[in-house]
């Protein structure tokens, strides 16, 4: 692959889905409080953007400047990382390992880490409250994932995304395995700190881990969460619809198709699902995830018998 052209164009659309995906996020929100009509124009997130930029850049006493900056970058090459590993075609990705699903879980484990160093880095009681209750939440929802993406690994006998998904040219694994999609969504709503699983920032920590972000850090924070959503998206897209595959359009197109009914998926629930106490969710999480995953390792395990 020309590395040249592919980086800058998988930068782009990184760009182009923050972007589309800060406006089907406002958009629902606009429907859920009941507004009835999409208010939001196409220019609105640059202009919230632009708005973020001007503000004045507060900070609390002797925050950790260098982490909280590494702390938003790192979020952000995470999701880029998750993007990149995601095949455009038969063969083709810009990260094409042959253990590529190992480092999307090194990614996710990354994102508690980062999500921590971002609550811890202010200074701030909030702030830590709410990192905390990440890594309490986030910790076993990554088991959520171990289980289905080696669920969904076994019909391929590989752990490259490239043979995922040429495993999937007969049947999707979201048919194959029909446990695995909505439980790997968990997954999503965790990592992009959205919805019920909102315990980072959630608004009764009055912000949590970005309780402190002004201006410049708190675009740059919301521009991250976004990105993740855009890489946990394309990677959903990949792993159990297929990625590439379809008729007479070109692969491209329905990587980007089915990208975008993913994150329109992930952004509904964030708006309609409630969040519960974290007692309650840890309870749901070991109790009726967790086992839910299991179940499905053992019917792709199963299946997957000569």
């Amino acid at each position: 692959m020309n590395f040249v052209l592919v980086l800058p164009a998988m930068i782009a659309a990184l760009a182009l889905g923050i972007w589309v995906a800060a406006i089907l996020d406002a958009t629902c929100r606009s429907l859920v409080a009941g507004q009835g009509r999409m208010s939001l124009t196409a220019a609105a997130p640059l202009r919230a953007a632009a708005s973020y930029m001007s503000r004045q850049r507060l900070t609390t006493e002797a925050p950790d400047r260098m982490n909280w900056f590494l702390s938003i970058a790192s979020y952000l090459a995470l999701a880029a990382i998750g993007l990149a590993m995601v095949p455009l075609g038969p063969n083709t990705a810009v990260i094409g390992i042959s253990t590529s699903v190992v480092l999307w879980g090194a990614c996710e484990s990354l994102v508690v880490v980062v999500v921590f160093l971002h609550g811890w880095s202010p200074n701030s009681p909030l702030a830590l409250i709410g990192a905390y209750r990440y890594v309490a939440i986030g910790l076993p929802v990554m088991l959520l994932s171990m289980f289905v993406l080696i669920a969904a690994a076994l019909p391929a006998r590989s752990l490259d995304l490239r043979e995922i998904v040429t495993s999937q040219a007969g049947m999707w694994n979201v048919l194959r395995q029909p446990l695995g999609l909505p439980l790997f969504l968990f997954l999503g709503l965790s990592l992009t700190l959205r919805g019920p699983f909102d315990y980072a920032d959630s608004a009764d920590l009055a912000g949590g881990t970005s309780v402190e972000d002004s201006g410049a850090d708190r675009a740059g924070w919301q521009v991250a969460r976004l990105a993740m959503l855009v890489g946990f998206s394309a990677m959903a897209a990949t792993v159990f619809l297929g990625g590439y595959l379809g008729p007479v359009l070109p692969g491209a197109v329905w990587l980007i198709l089915k990208t975008l009914a993913v994150m329109a998926v992930v952004i509904a629930l964030s708006h309609l699902l409630a969040r519960m106490p974290v007692a309650r969710m840890l309870g749901l999480i070991w109790k009726v995830l967790l086992p839910l995953s299991f179940v499905d390792l053992l019917w792709a395990g199963l299946a997957a018998l000569p």
